[in-house]
């Protein structure tokens, strides 16, 4: 495992934990394609669920037996924020399961900036153990709260 800090050490069962992956790898994992791997961050899958890559540095503890993630989608722009809006409203009102990409990077503030992320050095790790769903959406601001599947 890479020297990032995991918020879901918790969650993981270190002996059986996975090795780091690429974007494009770890939405494989749910049988999900992203349209564009230079931007996409969130795609599809095939069971109709929403998998969606968020920054581990945007966790916070949830209610019991819960974790979340909460950001705000004016924090950043492009093809890839756009095509998340429109994936975590529909996922939002329609109430569809999200499963998990977590991405990591020790350049926080880079990503906190709004600069280009494609930039920085970072690591993508899929938590098939955790089941979520779209908590928020209030404007630009959204949360996402996940258990264990």
């Amino acid at each position: 495992m890479s020297g990032y800090p995991d918020p879901y050490h918790l969650f993981i069962d270190e002996k059986n934990a996975m090795p780091r992956l690429g974007i494009k790898d770890a939405f494989a994992k749910y049988g999900a394609t992203l349209n564009n791997v230079q931007w996409s961050v969130s795609a599809w899958a095939p069971d109709g669920s929403l998998v969606v890559s968020l920054w581990a540095h945007h966790y916070r503890k949830g209610p019991p037996g819960t974790v979340e993630y909460a950001d705000s989608l004016d924090r950043w722009k492009g093809p890839g924020n756009a095509e998340f809006r429109r994936n975590i409203a529909e996922a939002f009102s329609k109430r569809r399961k999200v499963r998990l990409v977590v991405v990591s990077t020790p350049e926080t503030e880079h990503v906190q900036s709004g600069s280009d992320a494609s930039e920085v050095k970072k690591d993508f790790d899929a938590k098939l153990e955790l089941i979520g769903e779209v908590t928020e959406l209030n404007g630009d601001n959204y949360v996402f709260r996940f258990a264990k599947a």
